[in-house]
């Protein structure tokens, strides 16, 4: 007996360690925004206690002034908030990489070379939004200088796409974020020239594989700006792209093209350029397209070669242009520039309700991000809104000004909201916000 007590005392403490473990491997992953979009690639934010009420004059926890102009999104990992920027101005500004500590002081910053400015009024040469595996951090620039460091501010290796595959022919400016799939950093390059999907070993930078994505398009039309979204489905990752009128899926460690659908414009429209990426949930994918008039459910599970015919639904007069939907739990929520926010039924697009934002002045480049039944937003004005969705519409519990452009998306970590301005960097926080 005295030996069964102790085997199944020790098993019991073996069961609590393990449980424990898995609780504090949850914690830990909750803490992070790894990439642009967050850990899901969604969007959505993980479980916590985040501000829902409060002021931009006095409920700011700090603010840290940015050296040089940027769009990307922040990222966190742990510790680090990582995010890129320009670094001084004209022709001697060059691309930045800069990490801050959750007092919003400034840890380290590394230059990693000559600057290719922004042409959009919102724009910049720093859009590209980092990304990280919690060893390596990978940053893109409109330079196109691609490179991956560590979290001391070591640069772990550096290469330039145009020096090495070729011009890259955007009218505007460089947009796509890097994705991590199967150990390589993937970057999808769509323009009006040599279009391609290149991977990237993670820890050497040594090419694991490059395939061609070429497709006849009208002018503008084969340029995107969208970033690739990555699916595990088992064992199969696939890397979903969209732009150039088609949405392709990609076998994550080959490249190779698995299906696509085209279909996105029969009349061959010109100017089409693609700039919101699709949403993904419940196996199924939602894509804006027509400059933001159009939108489109498909599932991701096909195989060959798909049309329009093959699409669950597609919607005239409901789209965004810049701003990425959120996918969650069967729901696609979406703004566009003026403000107008949707919410439909991801797997029959029916439109479950549509209102306006109150007293927009801004246009809505920032994707939004969810958290929870609360919807963060911001627009190019500094007109920041966070509301409290339903099954029947959304009731506004913040709308706020700053001082301060954004184009960067809402950071939603560690019970804190991240906002990324042209100007500063703000976090707002349960210290900050009045008892």
């Amino acid at each position: 007996m005295t030996i069964r007590k102790e085997m199944n005392s020790i098993l019991k403490h073996k069961i609590t360690a393990c449980f424990a473990l898995i609780l504090v491997t949850m914690t830990l992953q909750a803490q992070n925004w790894q990439q642009w979009r967050g850990s899901g690639a969604n969007g959505v934010a993980e479980q916590g206690n985040y501000p829902t009420i409060f002021s931009s004059a006095d409920d700011l926890l700090w603010k840290t002034k940015l050296p040089g102009a940027g769009g990307s999104t922040p990222i966190v990992w742990e510790d680090h908030i990582i995010l890129t920027s320009g670094v001084g101005e004209g022709d001697e500004a060059e691309d930045g990489v800069f990490c801050y500590d959750w007092e919003g002081n400034q840890l380290w910053e590394v230059k990693l070379g000559k600057q290719v400015a922004g042409k959009h009024p919102r724009g910049s040469g720093s859009n590209p939004s980092a990304i990280t595996d919690g060893e390596r951090i990978f940053v893109l620039f409109k330079s196109t200088t691609l490179a991956a460091l560590d979290f001391d501010g070591n640069v772990l290796w550096k290469t330039n796409l145009q020096d090495t595959y070729g011009d890259i022919t955007f009218w505007w400016d460089f947009g796509t974020s890097p994705v991590l799939a199967e150990g390589n950093v993937v970057v999808a390059v769509m323009n009006e020239g040599q279009s391609y999907l290149l991977a990237l070993e993670q820890s050497t930078g040594e090419i694991a594989w490059k395939v061609d994505r070429n497709y006849t398009c009208s002018p503008e039309t084969a340029q995107s700006y969208t970033t690739p979204l990555v699916v595990k489905d088992g064992k199969q990752t696939t890397i979903i792209v969209w732009g150039a009128d088609h949405l392709t899926g990609h076998d994550a460690t080959t490249g190779e093209l698995t299906w696509s659908y085209s279909g996105f414009n029969p009349g061959q429209k010109q100017y089409w350029r693609t700039i919101a990426s699709p949403g993904i949930s419940d196996g199924v994918a939602v894509v804006p397209y027509g400059r933001g008039r159009f939108l489109a459910g498909m599932k991701i599970n096909g195989e060959g070669y798909m049309t329009e015919k093959d699409f669950l639904w597609a919607k005239s007069g409901i789209g965004t242009d810049v701003a990425t939907p959120v996918t969650s739990k069967g729901k696609v929520y979406m703004v566009n520039f003026s403000g107008k926010l949707w919410c439909l039924d991801i797997l029959t697009g029916e439109e479950l309700w549509q209102t306006k934002l109150p007293d927009v002045k801004g246009l809505f480049y920032s994707s939004p991000t969810l958290a929870g039944n609360m919807l963060y937003m911001c627009s190019d004005d500094g007109s920041f809104y966070v509301g409290e969705i339903s099954d029947t519409g959304i009731k506004i519990l913040t709308h706020t000004k700053f001082e301060d452009n954004f184009a960067a998306s809402p950071v939603l970590v560690q019970d804190k909201l991240l906002i990324r301005g042209t100007k500063n960097l703000y976090c707002i926080g349960p210290k900050s916000l009045p008892k």
